[in-house]
């Protein structure tokens, strides 16, 4: 089922359950104001507030496609996934089975999408975290701050893969990058 299909009744929630909400890489999938009147990132996260969960996560890109004119968003893309590629290749040999599949079947399919489709056929429309920010206000909920540790575990397995690889925890938030470019961010909301 599609999170713009999502209702309450779907969810099975049980009353005086504790409830916590994971949007790993999804939410930037769902059309919002600039696609439909219907707006279903936004009737979403409402919809997830008013179950009153005890944490909710955000996993996205840290990439601005959503809104932006085709050549802001085409240069965007480029930047982003130059980026995303380096990482790839100094983590997997260039003949790894899931790098290959990865990247022909997630990786080249975005591309594609972000870069040749407009309007209702453009699924791939990521946001900067200050965006997913105010979504989640405007929803009613607040930052939630993320444990130490959660730095820490994702550093030390970082650690074993390149030392361009970076982690910043700023503003309640983990960003992932590669050398300067923020490629994920990571936080949590209540």
């Amino acid at each position: 089922m599609s999170g713009c299909q999502v209702e309450e009744q779907n969810l099975g929630v049980r009353p005086g359950e504790a409830l916590a909400v994971n949007f790993p890489y999804m939410l930037h999938h769902m059309p919002d104001e600039s696609v439909s009147t219907a707006n279903h990132r936004d009737r979403l996260l409402r919809l997830v507030k008013s179950l009153s969960p005890k944490v909710v996560t955000l996993v996205e890109q840290e990439s601005n496609t959503n809104t932006a004119p085709f050549f802001h968003r085409f240069l965007e893309t480029l930047d982003y996934y130059t980026a995303m590629f380096e990482s790839i290749d100094v983590a997997r040999p260039r003949d790894d089975k899931q790098r290959i599949n990865a990247e022909q079947h997630c990786l080249a399919r975005d591309i594609v999408n972000m870069i040749a489709c407009e309007g209702a056929e453009r699924v791939e429309r990521h946001e900067l975290l200050g965006k997913w920010k105010a979504r989640f206000t405007m929803a009613g909920f607040a930052p939630y701050p993320l444990s130490s540790s959660v730095g820490n575990a994702m550093r030390d397995m970082l650690g074993e893969y390149h030392e361009n690889y970076r982690l910043q925890e700023w503003g309640g938030a983990v960003y992932l990058g590669w050398k300067k470019r923020m490629l994920a961010t990571l936080s949590a909301w209540r």
